[in-house]
């Protein structure tokens, strides 16, 4: 939730001026400046005006997924061998993968749920699959969920789906959101 002393902070962070702002708020520029140095208390249509304003402008700023994601998905089923699994995410360099049954996703694969399992059960590895280290479904999110959302659901998954026409469509790891930052910085 946004405080009024945050208005600056992110009229600043933006690159706009007092007058731009109120311009775009259609509040005056003396009214920001008095909000702004805590001289007023707003009334709360001007104040909802004013974020509404700047949160339109700090999301014309932001990737969306679709710009983020990887169209290629590398999965796996739930009936899959582990050792085909594990193979694969040597193949391809990567952590975890999307479990999906025909075209919907229902799980999730990682590295460390593999770990988890292989520390804590007396099978051999051999004979395990996916379905036995399955995780839940990691969240999947709209091709314009802007990237600020999805930075912040990868601080609790591993990996974010992205879904265009109701289909998934592509996916997006900590390693993509950091590629993508660094081609548009």
């Amino acid at each position: 939730m946004n405080e009024l002393e945050d208005i600056k902070r992110i009229r600043k962070r933006l690159g706009i001026t007092q007058i731009e702002l109120s311009k775009k708020a259609g509040v005056s520029q003396s009214l920001i400046a008095k909000i702004e140095s805590g001289r007023v208390e707003p009334n709360f249509n001007s104040v909802k005006r004013i974020f509404d304003v700047l949160g339109r402008l700090s999301n014309e700023d932001q990737m969306m997924a679709s710009e983020i994601m990887v169209r290629r998905i590398i999965e796996c089923r739930k009936d899959e061998s582990l050792t085909d699994v594990i193979e694969k995410m040597r193949k391809y360099n990567i952590s975890q993968l999307p479990v999906f049954s025909g075209s919907n996703a229902i799980g999730m694969v990682s590295e460390s749920a593999i770990l988890d399992k292989i520390s804590t059960s007396k099978e051999d590895i051999a004979h395990l699959k996916v379905s036995d280290v399955m995780e839940d479904c990691p969240p999947i999110v709209n091709a314009k969920t802007p990237s600020d959302v999805v930075s912040n659901l990868l601080r609790y998954f591993p990996l974010v789906l992205v879904a265009e026409d109701g289909k998934v469509a592509g996916v997006i790891t900590k390693s993509d959101l950091l590629n993508a930052a660094s081609r548009n910085s």
